[in-house]
């Protein structure tokens, strides 16, 4: 198994491009479900989540190619001649989006089974609200033997209301209402950019979407759906975390490809703790300005502050001068990285949903484990700013989110590398 070992202590500076966003791209992939014809999506990022999704596309019957070109993939993805509409256990219990295939294999086909996801572990994530919301469209829906199993002649429009903010919700339910008869309305829906560009891409394909980005979106529903051509957005977690770890690091990096519209609450929470930024139409300019500092947050749903940046932000609290409280509200894991936070010298109390850093002068390099994604990528800002030798075990979690992170890293100079 792969570990990342880090030598700490050098200021990150340079340049980076950012990858496409994985949380855009998976749902945009589903939709290939929605049409026989080719979907075409450049800027696609290669992650392992990536790569598990098309496995399931391809055993369901999607015809796919890939391409790249520089950076740059693009995938062709044809879904002619899909027959198989099920998706299995050993699928989704290593992706829990690939419960993004429901909504789009029952409204074109009219009917799916795919396997309940199982665990989490970050905390729960109730699919309850993807089979109301189906439900209510008409969909007769079984759970047997750990499957959703799901029919629906054809799905209506109606009037749905989230119970929670869900970004998969949205997602699969805005993707089954675009082949409804009538109108949906999805109340109370999630708002995140990634929301945002799934609902441009069905735009492109033939959807009659409007309020995407609010929390009410309105979809009438057409006959079918076209191919199209589209660019995936840039991935806004990592434009965070590069940024935060320049940040903690003091150093200076620029990052292209990407855009800053969809980042303000991180960058209001970076220019509280000290860094200079500036920012165009496709680049991310920062640069440290003094000493680090202590930066309290709330995690919420967007246009808030993101539940996937608060262990990066964790990192860099570390040795910030001062003392900073930060409260998690949207999963009930997702503290498990101060474990290993504290192997490497930090000062953290939890106490319920909240945790309090008292950043401290030095931390020093020890043998870490990721828990998950977001905590994998704490533990290498953590990494770079410590003293010694860092070593991170179970990095599988890191590939799922970010595109060769330590070739990048090495870029901007950091003494980085993988051991097999």
């Amino acid at each position: 198994m792969d570990r990342l070992a880090i030598q700490g202590g050098t200021p990150l500076s340079g340049e980076v491009r950012i990858s496409g966003a994985k949380n855009a791209a998976l749902p945009i992939l589903c939709a290939s479900l929605l049409t026989a014809d080719t979907l075409t999506l450049s800027n696609v990022p290669r992650l392992h989540d990536v790569t598990t999704a098309i496995k399931l596309l391809e055993q369901i019957g999607v015809r796919i190619s890939t391409r790249s070109s520089g950076a740059d993939t693009t995938i062709e993805l044809s879904g002619r001649d899909v027959e198989n509409l099920v998706a299995p256990y050993e699928m989704v219990k290593t992706m829990r989006a690939a419960i993004l295939v429901l909504g789009p294999m029952l409204a074109r086909f009219g009917e799916a089974s795919v396997s309940l996801p199982g665990g989490c572990a970050i905390g729960l994530r109730p699919v309850d609200l993807h089979i109301r919301g189906l439900q209510a469209m008409g969909a007769e829906i079984a759970i047997e033997h750990g499957y959703i199993h799901a029919r629906a002649k054809r799905l209506r429009g109606a009037r749905i209301v989230m119970d929670l903010v869900s970004v998969t919700g949205t997602e699969n339910l805005m993707m089954a209402a675009t082949l409804a008869d009538g109108v949906t309305l999805i109340e109370n829906a999630a708002r995140e950019p990634e929301v945002v560009d799934l609902a441009k891409c069905l735009i492109a394909m033939g959807a009659k979407i409007s309020g995407a980005g609010s929390d009410a979106v309105h979809i009438v529903g057409v006959a079918n759906l076209h191919g199209a051509s589209y660019r995936i957005m840039p991935d806004r977690i990592e434009s965070g975390t590069f940024l935060v770890a320049a940040a903690a690091t003091g150093g200076a990096v620029t990052l292209v490809n990407t855009r800053s519209g969809m980042l303000d609450a991180v960058l209001d929470k970076l220019l509280d703790a000290g860094a200079k930024i500036e920012s165009g139409e496709d680049w991310i300019r920062l640069r440290k300005n003094g000493p680090l500092r202590a930066v309290n947050l709330r995690t919420a749903p967007y246009p808030a502050f993101p539940t996937d940046m608060q262990a990066q932000f964790m990192a860099l609290n570390c040795m910030a001068a001062g003392t900073a409280i930060m409260t998690e509200t949207i999963f009930e894991n997702r503290f498990m990285h101060v474990q290993e936070l504290r192997r490497l010298g930090a000062d953290i109390e939890v106490e319920g949903n909240t945790a309090v850093i008292k950043g401290v002068a030095q931390l020093d390099g020890a043998r870490v484990m990721a828990t998950d994604l977001r905590a994998s990528a704490s533990l290498v800002i953590a990494g770079l700013m410590a003293n010694g030798e860092t070593t991170i075990d179970r990095i599988y979690h890191l590939d799922r989110g970010y595109e060769h992170i330590e070739d990048k890293l090495s870029q901007l100079g950091a003494n980085i590398r993988r051991v097999h």
